[in-house]
């Protein structure tokens, strides 16, 4: 027989009854109002710890004139990526500190996905919501928002008005990066980037062309590839680019996961000492790799941390001018985005 059947859960009257106060003084400890007193919070917080007492956090949002729940949604497109899950990390940080409980999903990058987890949130009354949106349409993100729930997306900006966001310096450090590989001699730089439908492959590939561009470096077509969700296409398009008769001598990979598929390739070549690579996005153990890979790494807890200060402000009644956060991303050495170009015809890459 399971010992927890038949066991009741202590209520606030049992606690009221040990603390020898009322009911509604328990309720106003419990909730954090003022009015008890400090010797009576101590004696409520005693006889509650003693009796092992837990409040009904839902049923207390009902009974509040503010009807609160404590808890706010978090929707990313993958907690599996090192990105996103950092990213819930800060904000996690962030709430806890307010007392308030994150309910994060992911969303795959899909409008159906991404609605059905909207609905599923609102229906447990979160206070606010902090959102990497789906790239495309974001009418489902906007509806919520227009039903008044606190948003700030992360990341990708609204199409929306009046809503909150923060990002990174996508394009400013796109083109540095490329201006970096471009100072050392490179002159066939690749382009490898997400979905194209996404605003900061966009940005990315922006900044790219911009780099290009301010060092004279012309732009060849065939070294640019697009749409790699994910390792496996990465790899892919880096053996096909590698092929070429004139491949490229130095890679800029727009996506952690893009990196990983690429360096893949290029150590089963045994060209990571002779391609240089730079990508956006750290990932875990670049830096032990050999050689490190240099990366465009974005302040992730700071981001996390901005978007929570934001959405955390909002539920408690901020309404001043919705705010667009950049948070500035930062070119990090490492050894792959140091290697220079081979001199003489045909020895930039050579035949494995």
């Amino acid at each position: 027989m399971d010992p927890a059947a038949g066991r009741r859960e202590p209520t606030m009257r049992d606690v009221a009854a040990l603390a020898k106060v009322s009911t509604k003084t328990v309720s106003r400890v419990i909730n954090g109002l003022p009015g008890a007193g400090t010797e009576v919070t101590e004696r409520v917080r005693d006889a509650a710890r003693t009796l092992g007492y837990r409040p009904n956090l839902t049923a207390s949002s009902l009974r509040r004139s503010d009807r609160r729940s404590a808890t706010i949604g978090v929707l990313f497109e993958d907690l599996s990526n090192p990105f996103d899950a950092a990213l819930l990390r800060a904000v996690e940080d962030r709430a806890r500190h307010s007392g308030v409980l994150v309910l994060a999903g992911s969303s795959e990058d899909d409008h159906t996905q991404q609605r059905e987890l909207l609905v599923s949130l609102s229906a447990r009354r979160v206070d606010g919501l902090v959102v990497m949106a789906a790239g495309g349409h974001q009418d489902a993100l906007q509806h919520e928002r227009e039903r008044g729930t606190p948003m700030v997306l992360v990341d990708r900006p609204p199409t929306f008005g009046a809503t909150d966001c923060v990002t990174t310096t996508n394009r400013a450090s796109s083109r540095d990066a490329v201006g970096h590989l471009a100072a050392l001699g490179h002159r066939d730089i690749a382009f490898l980037g997400d979905r194209r439908t996404l605003w900061t492959s966009q940005e990315r590939y922006a900044g790219y062309v911009e780099g290009l561009a301010h060092a004279g470096v012309p732009l060849r077509g065939e070294l640019v590839r697009t749409d790699l969700h994910g390792e496996d296409l990465a790899a892919a398009a880096t053996t096909t680019l590698l092929d070429l008769d004139r491949p490229p001598t130095a890679l800029f990979t727009a996506q952690n996961l893009v990196t990983v598929g690429a360096q893949r390739v290029l150590r089963e070549r045994g060209l990571h000492h002779r391609v240089a690579v730079i990508g956006f996005d750290d990932f875990p153990l670049a830096d032990l790799l050999d050689p490190g890979i240099t990366v465009v790494r974005q302040d992730v807890p700071g981001i996390g941390r901005k978007a929570a200060d934001l959405v955390l402000a909002r539920i408690d009644g901020d309404t001043s001018p919705p705010v667009h956060a950049v948070v500035p991303a930062a070119l990090v050495h490492r050894g792959s985005g140091e290697i220079a170009p081979r001199p003489g015809p045909g020895s930039l890459v050579g035949r494995q």
